[in-house]
C-alpha cells in the first residue's frame, strides 16, 4: 500500500505522540536491564505520556482528519456527500 498513506501519520499530533512514546520506550528499556524498577516505571509513564498527548493534540486540531476513502478503480479517494439526485 505505498500510494495509500493520505497523509496517515504525518502531523504534528502523531510525531509528538511517537517520539514522546520512544523516549520512554527507550528509559524503561535501559532502566530495565539496570536493574532500576522506579525508573522501569516512569520510561511506562513515558510511554502512555505519549499516546495521552497525541490524543489531546489530535483533539486540538493538529492530527489527520479521520475523513472514510472511498474505492476508485483500486485507488483509494476522499469520500465525497451523496448527491441529490432530481427526479
Amino acid at each position: 500500500m505505498a500510494g495509500s498513506s493520505h497523509g496517515h501519520g504525518h502531523t504534528p499530533a502523531a510525531w509528538t505522540g511517537v517520539i514522546i512514546s520512544f523516549i520512554g520506550f527507550l528509559v524503561a528499556g535501559a532502566l530495565m536491564v539496570m536493574g532500576s524498577i522506579v525508573g522501569f516505571w516512569a520510561g511506562m509513564a513515558l510511554i502512555i505520556g505519549g499516546a495521552v498527548v497525541g490524543g489531546i493534540m489530535k483533539a486540538m486540531g493538529l492530527g489527520h482528519d479521520a475523513k472514510p476513502l472511498a474505492m476508485v478503480g483500486g485507488t483509494p479517494v476522499a469520500a465525497r456527500e451523496p448527491v441529490a439526485v432530481e427526479s
